[in-house]
């Protein structure tokens, strides 16, 4: 079964962060009403934690920063993020589930 936060696209698939930002490290916290709750270490200040998020995301799925990218939510905590290019939506939950 497929995540409330993961919903796959024709380019891809999309998923929806509750992110927290000026945490002392970055990860995945759990769920968050139907979004994948992240910790992120920058502060929220001009796009610090946007930029963290995507290389971290990248770092994570193993897929390269151009292919991540934010549809919504640039100055809220609640983002949208389009993963673009062939990878299963079974890999991302595999990569971001915390244990």
């Amino acid at each position: 079964m497929t995540p409330i936060w993961l919903k796959q696209t024709p380019s891809g698939i999309t998923l929806s962060l509750h992110c927290q930002p000026g945490a002392k490290q970055t990860k995945v916290l759990g769920l968050h009403d139907d979004c994948l709750k992240i910790a992120l270490q920058a502060p929220p200040l001009e796009n610090k934690a946007n930029v963290l998020l995507v290389a971290w995301l990248s770092k994570q799925l193993k897929v390269p920063q151009k292919q991540i990218q934010l549809m919504s939510g640039q100055n809220s905590r609640k983002k949208r993020i389009e993963i673009q290019g062939d990878i299963s939506a079974e890999k991302i939950i595999q990569m971001l589930m915390p244990d």
